[in-house]
């Protein structure tokens, strides 16, 4: 049989030299077309669960949050490995597949298990997922500035908080929508709020408490809707504007009254 291929290869040479040369050409062509990637991803199954817990130290995170997750995650279908990272005000749960699990699949099975968790969390703490990405996920980096001299329609320059503003609700939502972006997270900047620092001595003169005063704020801070009237076929919908819009509003809420007056 060896003897036969060899004793054709010489007598046909030209038929052999022409189906190398054509092997060759299709050799060259498939790897100019053949994909390659310089930093292939080699990132194995996993879905990262993440929990922030402010005011608590990496000890109480450890103990109080990332081991009831750690331990709600175990015996899931195909898991390989759970890891964790215990900060201060952040606990981090790495929830490891084996390979060929499907992501979502992966997703759906721990979304069921941190609803049970949620159980033996502390108040106020909630256990969210990552999204879905992998360890070498692409990262833009990108800043937002103002051009000297540049000012807002009142004639007042841009500031920190101003530039937050651009970023969280011009710039944000327009490239969540752009394909193949997974997350976008804002650093700096001043994120716009109403810092309301009580008086505990004033509170204590009107016999009030931080819980009234939570509840006062809470209470006028909503809009409320209240129904519609049929008029000549149309429908008027009927609502009261209650949300604050400025220091001044959240100045004017009445906390109580006592004597007939008005504790603001």
């Amino acid at each position: 049989m060896f003897e036969r291929i060899i004793r054709f290869a010489i007598e046909q040479r030209i038929v052999v030299m022409i189906a190398v040369l054509i092997m060759a050409g299709i050799g060259i062509y498939s790897y100019q077309k053949l994909p390659i990637d310089a930093v292939p991803d080699i990132t194995n199954v996993q879905v990262q669960i993440n929990t922030a817990a402010p005011g608590y130290s990496p000890l109480e995170t450890e103990q109080r949050i990332t081991f009831p997750g750690e331990t709600a995650m175990a015996g899931l279908p195909g898991l390989q490995q759970t890891r964790s990272l215990s900060r201060s005000g952040l606990s981090q749960v790495t929830v490891i597949f084996k390979d060929g699990t499907d992501i979502f699949f992966a997703r759906q099975l721990i979304n069921e298990r941190l609803q049970v968790a949620k159980e033996q969390l502390p108040e106020g703490v909630e256990a969210v997922m990552g999204p879905v990405s992998t360890g070498l996920g692409e990262i833009f980096l990108w800043t937002v500035e103002a051009e000297d001299g540049a000012v807002k329609e009142d004639g007042t320059p841009y500031t920190p908080t101003d530039l937050r503003v651009i970023q969280d609700w011009i710039i944000k939502p327009q490239l969540r929508n752009v394909p193949g972006v997974a997350e976008i997270n804002t650093i700096g900047g001043y994120a716009k709020q109403f810092l309301v620092a009580p008086d505990p001595k004033r509170l204590a003169t009107y016999k009030l408490t931080l819980n009234d005063l939570v509840a006062a704020l809470e209470s006028n801070n909503a809009n409320v809707g209240a129904g519609y009237i049929e008029r000549n076929g149309e429908q008027l919908l009927i609502r009261a504007p209650g949300q604050v819009a400025s220091a001044e509003e959240i100045a004017n809420i009445v906390i109580s009254t006592v004597d007939g007056r008005p504790i603001r």
